[in-house]
């Protein structure tokens, strides 16, 4: 499974890359929108975006529904991870396309719970 983290904080990217590689995927990583556009334009393929929204150059609204215009991507994961937290904004995302939305700060087993919720990842049954 590969990832494509798009964030405008160095730091954030490196908590979330952290988190998905512990979880078995290959990671890629983008400051804005169309630098995520340009990576996957380069011929990387990811199973999942996890997109910041509040970014420079291009925010993460607008990534969200380039990717969903471009047949090309459209079996491609969408989640959003950000701090906006107003509900209209959430709805706003899900109903561009977005999978999932989770807001910052969160933790390591929010990602995970999210990415076995959208089939991503299989929790190993405990012995």
């Amino acid at each position: 499974m590969r990832a494509l983290i798009i964030d405008d904080s160095r730091v954030m990217r490196s908590i979330l890359r952290r988190i998905v590689t512990g979880l078995g995927f290959e990671a890629a990583e983008a400051g804005d929108g169309q630098q995520a556009l340009d990576v996957l334009n380069s011929g990387f393929e990811p199973d999942l975006c996890l997109i910041d929204w509040n970014m420079p150059v291009m925010d993460g609204y607008t990534f969200l529904t380039r990717v969903r215009d471009n047949p090309e991507w459209r079996s491609i994961t969408l989640m959003m991870v950000t701090t906006e937290s107003e509900q209209q904004q959430i709805v706003r995302a899900l109903a561009a396309g977005a999978h999932e939305y989770v807001i910052k700060p969160f933790t390591p087993d929010a990602i995970a719970d999210k990415l076995e919720m959208l089939g991503l990842l299989t929790k190993e049954p405990t012995a």
